[in-house]
């Protein structure tokens, strides 16, 4: 067996059927598989992707980690497009505005869910002495968080 279905395999056995969302350490992974950090980079971004069915989410840094967040095939789909394609690393605050109402008019956000969202992208929100560039970042971070947590509440309600 090849070191990548290794790393693999163990990144999914522990995500049990219980257990939908891990957290690991890039640099411990790695230490454990006495590889390189890249040769887990490689496993994240070739065998768990959306379309794989899972959600990454990772900080880097010293205090870093790799969030795994499985999702169910039936549920949350969208949502990982979102996350992934629509809102990528920036979003205006238009943008983020018509996503959310497309989200409501579809049923994915409840009247409140979706107007807690709208406050926290609105412009008036991002009254800060900052680069725009750096307003559709933290918007997009922002708004990918709250996208997860919808999903992860979608999960839990089917029994994920």
């Amino acid at each position: 067996m090849r070191l990548s279905d290794t790393i693999e395999q163990f990144i999914k056995t522990m995500l049990t059927h219980d257990e939908n969302e891990i957290e690991l350490k890039r640099n411990e992974l790695a230490e454990y598989f006495n590889c390189a950090p890249s040769q887990i980079n490689y496993v994240l971004a070739t065998r768990f992707t959306p379309d794989h069915g899972y959600l990454i989410q990772s900080r880097r840094g010293g205090g870093g980690y790799i969030r795994i967040f499985r999702m169910h095939q039936d549920t949350g789909e969208q949502l990982v497009y979102l996350l992934e394609e629509r809102v990528g690393d920036h979003i205006t605050a238009m943008k983020a505005d018509h996503l959310i109402t497309q989200l409501r008019e579809r049923k994915v956000l409840s009247t409140i869910e979706a107007g807690m969202m709208k406050a926290a992208i609105d412009e008036s929100s991002y009254t800060l002495p900052i680069h725009a560039a750096i307003k559709d970042a933290l918007r997009a971070k922002i708004l990918k968080a709250m996208l997860l947590q919808i999903a992860r509440k979608s999960n839990a309600a089917l029994g994920g």
